[in-house]
């Protein structure tokens, strides 16, 4: 295939902004002058070995495409999560049948190796278990941070390390830029494509291995028209929706196939102890909710506000009891320059669920790893199991962050 260059000026991208994406930089030591390459290393595109993480959507072909077109090392591997088989031909799944063949597909176009992991055990027990672990303890959980946190970000990147390459590259809408310190992540480009909700998990070890090209595109029509000049199938193929083990949105049907005693009904209870109905199972149910909650016919409207996992009932009151300030988290993945636990307080932004915008913060530090974050304005269905991320406030750095949890 005939490779051509200049590909960022072709979607509008000055020079200036190619060196923002660390394409073309330079840097001066003081014996030497040395150039590096788009990816970070002082040596040839063709000397330099990446493995992209290929899901078979548009995103990582993109990125795959790209580095082979650049001259790159490539070698694509597709993980193969969840039976193929119950999801094939399923809209909105990644790492399905479908998905598998439009990752070698794009391999076979640009001329690079592929490889089909079998990761279902693996995923099974890291990532599918606990999702049905935390709905039966009346948690929510965001099993995507689980998979990126435990599948991709270590076993798939020591499967990586094992096939001698330089760094892994993924189509995670996120950046990778160089401080004073190291490598620090910082939100996308395109505020509405960031993903950094998802890997607040992610390492200074591991962040030193991975590469993100596509977190400096100003939006996803920039990947699609790529996709196109490429020439790949995947160009028009519509984005993931929802978990990749539950492509219709039912998690409580796949909760209930894993754990059969996750239906067992119980009381709707008010706060003030009236009894208002009956559910056909917790896992129906999350913080904050609305809707769907059967007990119609009241004059005010009602939130689930608890859920009580010993008695097996849904505790609902109206949306000011929702209002939250004080929320501890634990299992901290710290991105700063300083430890963590050096200062007796941050002051931040603070995410509590993937689709709120950050808002300002204070952490208390209670020790490395866990803290007491504290709203400047309350929160209304702060969910335990959800993720507290950490950004810099008025910028767009990502300190790290934790899990929320239920506290003593």
């Amino acid at each position: 295939m005939h490779r051509e260059t200049g590909t960022w000026e072709r979607f509008g991208c000055s020079y200036l902004s190619l060196a923002s994406m660390q394409i073309g930089i330079t840097r001066m030591t003081l014996a030497t002058r040395t150039t590096l390459n788009s990816l970070g290393f002082a040596k040839a595109p063709a000397d330099t070995r990446v493995v992209v993480a290929m899901s078979g959507g548009v995103d990582s072909s993109v990125v795959a495409a790209h580095l082979a077109d650049q001259g790159y090392d490539v070698v694509g591997i597709t993980l193969q999560l969840y039976d193929h088989g119950a999801v094939l031909g399923k809209k909105g799944a990644c790492c399905a049948g479908i998905d598998i063949y439009d990752a070698r597909r794009v391999a076979e176009i640009w001329g690079f190796p592929h490889y089909v992991l079998d990761y279902e055990k693996l995923f099974r027990d890291a990532v599918i278990d606990e999702f049905a672990n935390s709905y039966l303890a009346g948690t929510t959980p965001v099993p995507c941070i689980r998979c990126n946190e435990r599948v991709k970000f270590k076993d798939l990147l020591e499967t990586a390390k094992d096939l001698d390459a330089d760094c892994m590259a993924t189509g995670h809408y996120i950046q990778r830029k160089m401080g004073p310190h190291g490598p620090e992540l910082h939100r996308a480009e395109d505020v509405n494509r960031d993903q950094s909700y998802f890997l607040f998990s992610t390492t200074p070890e591991q962040l030193a291995f991975l590469r993100f090209p596509l977190g400096y595109l100003l939006s996803k029509d920039m990947t699609r028209a790529m996709a196109a000049k490429y020439g790949l199938s995947v160009a028009d193929k519509p984005d993931s929706q929802d978990i990749c083990f539950a492509p219709d949105g039912n998690y409580a049907t796949v909760i209930e196939k894993l754990r059969p005693d996750a239906a067992d009904p119980g009381d709707i209870v008010h706060v003030d102890g009236r009894l208002l109905g009956r559910h056909t199972g917790l896992i129906h149910y999350t913080v904050g909710q609305r809707r769907g909650l059967g007990i119609g016919g009241l004059t005010d409207p009602l939130y689930v506000v608890r859920l009580d996992v010993e008695a097996k009932q849904v505790i609902v009151g109206p949306k000011e009891l929702l209002a939250t300030r004080i929320i501890p988290v634990r299992e901290i993945n710290w991105l700063g320059d300083i430890p963590f636990a050096s200062q007796a307080e941050w002051h931040v932004s603070v995410k509590v669920r993937s689709t709120c915008p950050p808002r300002p913060a204070m952490i208390r530090p209670l020790s490395d790893t866990t803290a007491e974050v504290e709203l400047l304005d309350p929160e209304n269905g702060v969910s335990p199991g959800q993720a507290c991320v950490f950004y810099e406030t008025g910028g767009s750095r990502i300190f790290g962050g934790g899990w929320i949890w239920l506290g003593a």
